[in-house]
């Protein structure tokens, strides 16, 4: 007789089997690259967010090495315990010169990071404003610091405003993406810090896509626009093709999250190989303003390509989606343009709303221009039409 939690297992798969959500994984047996292996077939793949290339570096793979030679596999603890090391220091120096910020704390991911921000930031006492888009992460945040959640309509300034305005709370954060990650449009960042100002609420604001791709020197949609943000997260594994997170701001901010954050607290530390990674991911960014270049000739060519399919789109960043609608069309589509040798992964419920299944494209520096076009090709050949 099968455990009682087998029996829940069975249950629930079978129901997101019916409902065409049931998800596989699929590892791959090559790199990270604009071309992978899966299944022993070698594909195009758009369905990685190692925007600037870096993933497969060279360079970042001899960092990380050296770095396991001296300083070995494991941290050992977490940071406050005895797993603190120089590297961390060294990969928080360059992340905080990175960004233009007094400070940066590391973390062991996106996810950790901003659940961890949100938590040191604020308490049951206090009141978090999130965009209904934002990212899951951002969302278990919010539930995390036990805070009172209010949910504004997304990038709705105005709307923000009056339920800031009608809010109480010992202290009010804002919290938002800059590029949502399934739509690739941006957050009103301008007219939400100046609501911000006005109502003496903190500004959090995940970069997660924006780093990297957006801004004259890559800092993100908060550069590029010249807002400054109380609190800035970005992830080491988009564009700068590595492992793990953090949080840039002032140094007191930074130093709360040493003391405050349990996924920091409460986390054994990043291995010294990956900071160093890190570390040398940054010195390669900033040293090579031309992979953005690339990047944003690869975003300008797919954008174009698509609007003259008849799909909507505009090169704001390195995502585009395609809605399809329902999940089983969503998947269908994907495995038509596998076929042709083009992936491209389905995005379904929960990640995305009911009714917005889709395909979701990231273009990077490392495509060709053929391979954009042979993306485009496909679609063209398949006739594929987005959702109304």
């Amino acid at each position: 007789m099968p455990a009682v939690a087998d029996q829940w297992a069975r249950e629930d798969l079978d129901a997101l089997a019916r409902q065409g959500l049931r998800r596989a994984l699929e590892p791959l047996s090559s790199a990270q690259g604009p071309e992978v292996v899966a299944g022993g077939q070698r594909l195009v793949s758009f369905s990685s967010n190692d925007y600037l290339g870096l993933a497969a570096d060279p360079r970042l793979a001899r960092a990380a090495a050296l770095a396991l030679e001296s300083r070995g596999v494991g941290a050992g603890a977490s940071r406050l315990v005895v797993g603190d090391m120089d590297a961390h220091h060294a990969l928080e120096r360059a992340a905080a010169a990175l960004m233009g910020a007094e400070a940066a704390r590391l973390f062991n991911s996106g996810y950790a990071a901003n659940a961890g921000i949100l938590q040191a930031l604020c308490g049951p006492e206090d009141v978090v404003f999130s965009d209904a888009l934002n990212h899951a992460s951002l969302v278990d945040g919010c539930r995390l610091s036990r805070a009172k959640v209010v949910v504004y309509p997304h990038a709705d300034a105005r709307a923000l405003e009056r339920l800031l305005a009608e809010a109480g709370g010992r202290r009010r954060v804002v919290c938002t993406d800059a590029v949502f990650s399934m739509d690739g449009d941006h957050a009103p960042l301008r007219e939400l810090a100046e609501v911000c100002r006005r109502h003496r609420a903190a500004l959090v604001v995940d970069e997660a896509h924006a780093v990297g791709v957006l801004g004259p020197t890559g800092r993100g949609l908060c550069e590029a626009l010249g807002v400054e943000a109380d609190v800035r997260m970005a992830t080491l594994g988009k564009a700068l093709g590595v492992f793990g997170a953090f949080a840039a701001g002032s140094a007191e901010v930074v130093e709360l999250m040493a003391n405050r954050a349990r996924t920091f607290v409460f986390s054994t530390a990043l291995p010294a190989a990956v900071c160093a990674a890190g570390e040398e991911a940054i010195a390669v960014m900033r040293a090579e303003p031309a992979r953005r270049e690339a990047l944003w000739r690869n975003i300008r060519r797919m954008a174009a390509g698509l609007r003259a399919l008849g799909v909507p789109a505009e090169p704001r960043s390195a995502i585009f989606p395609l809605v399809l609608g329902e999940p089983a069309r969503a998947l269908e589509v994907a495995v038509q343009l596998r076929a042709r040798g083009v992936l491209v992964k389905a995005i379904r419920p929960p990640t995305v709303p009911e009714g917005t299944s889709r395909l979701r494209f990231a273009v990077t520096a490392a495509h060709s221009e053929a391979q954009i076009d042979l993306a485009l090709e496909a679609l063209a050949a398949l006739e594929v039409r987005v959702a109304a």
